[in-house]
């Protein structure tokens, strides 16, 4: 049984603590560094940016992950990317992993780091060092909702939840987690930034599978402008605090409840990344299904998810259905248009490739609403996806006009 704990966060689990401090690096008045630290050491698993420019402290996570040792603590700082800055933002992301090892007395090497905001100006270390000797004075497993607002840039709003999963055994373990993102959004990876934590045992291999069974049908399954960031990364860290039996077979009852946990907590996020969009009115699920496999059905509908012409559409309401046969049509799955069915807000469209003689009006209707559904049946086989994506208003460009001036 999985339950959402009211105001969930990513400290909900037992053996977690976070602490927040202002920098000022570059937002004035308001938090900009995040700290969560787990009380025992803590298995990890991650995955990041597929873009072939990282961020300083993606390479300094993706070398510490290499070296397979458990982690105490992840260290976050809004307001500077600390992508494209050389040498000197290596030095930087060690220097921030160092400084939370010191203020904590923690082992080497079991500090990961993570920033997000404008690529291309340097860190400013000293601000960063002495927030973190602060933030470290202050762990109290009641900050998990300071850290998520923390972590934002962009986002109007914090993104934070936890469930609690109770085990086939009786056993309750805890799952929570953050994320920020509400631009530059899209596989893979799909999120800015995300944690995870949980008091559950699990080791790390089977950790890391679980991930990315997870990750596939959560954060890889969005799409807000089909920009791939350089900093994006996943961390889902597990301490064992709960007591419960360490999770060794994923495919055991055990496993698969916890991996249901997951996806809820992670699936929870990724929407809250989309219902954030920057600029956003409306949260548009498109689900694929009479693809010849399940790959091609994703690949179809994150087809029509980056559309920016299905994008601006939507914000207008518009049923236009053209505009996303023609996205199946170039998304380079199998089609046959002749069995194409498309379905607007539960109102049928096209029937075998043929436009139906629907109402426009209603139809304007359905999709006038925050949140909507496109349905595609390609009628080949049994493959089926679901992504969630969200409109393009005026105010995307607006936003990202703006960014940096």
């Amino acid at each position: 049984m999985i339950s959402f704990l009211a105001d969930g966060h990513v400290a909900s689990p037992r053996g977690w603590r976070a602490a927040v401090a202002a920098c000022g690096i570059k937002y004035a008045n308001r938090d900009d560094l995040a700290l969560v630290v787990s009380d025992y050491p803590a298995t990890a698993a991650a995955v990041f940016t597929t873009n072939a420019v990282k961020a300083a402290p993606v390479l300094y996570d993706m070398a510490l992950m290499a070296q397979g040792g458990d982690l105490r603590a992840v260290v976050i700082n809004a307001g500077n990317a600390n992508a494209c800055t050389g040498v000197d933002g290596d030095a930087a992301a060690v220097a921030m992993a160092r400084a939370v090892e010191q203020a904590l007395d923690l082992p080497p090497n079991s500090v990961f780091v993570m920033s997000t905001g404008t690529i291309g100006v340097p860190m400013p270390v000293d601000k960063i060092t002495r927030g973190i000797a602060e933030a470290a004075t202050r762990l109290s497993p009641d900050h998990g909702l300071a850290v998520a607002r923390a972590i934002m840039t962009t986002d109007t709003r914090p993104k934070h939840c936890a469930v609690t999963v109770t085990l086939p055994d009786g056993n309750v373990i805890t799952i929570g987690g953050m994320a920020k993102g509400a631009g530059m959004i899209h596989p893979n990876m799909a999120t800015m930034l995300a944690v995870v934590t949980t008091d559950a045992a699990v080791p790390r291999d089977v950790l890391d599978a679980a991930m990315r069974q997870v990750l596939e049908v959560s954060f890889n399954s969005i799409s807000i402008d089909g920009d791939t960031s350089t900093n994006d990364t996943l961390l889902v860290m597990a301490n064992g605090v709960s007591g419960a039996p360490p999770i060794t077979d994923l495919a055991s009852p055990a496993g698969a409840a916890f991996i249901a946990g997951l996806t809820a907590v992670c699936q929870h996020l990724a929407h809250a990344i989309v219902r954030d969009g920057e600029g956003a009115t409306r949260f548009v699920t498109i689900t694929v299904r009479g693809a010849v496999n399940n790959a091609e059905a994703k690949q179809a509908a994150m087809t029509i998810a980056r559309s920016p012409l299905v994008k601006t559409a939507l914000f207008g309401a518009d049923p236009n259905w053209g505009r996303v046969l023609c996205a199946i049509g170039y998304s380079g799955v199998t089609v046959d248009p002749n069995r194409v069915v498309l379905h607007f807000g539960g109102m049928r469209v096209l029937e075998n490739g043929l436009p139906l003689p629907f109402d426009e009006k209603a139809a304007h209707k359905l999709l006038d609403v925050p949140d909507i559904t496109i349905d595609a049946d390609l009628g080949l086989g049994d493959g089926s996806a679901t992504v969630w994506t969200c409109d393009f208003s005026y105010d995307y460009v607006r936003i990202n006009a703006e960014y940096r001036t």
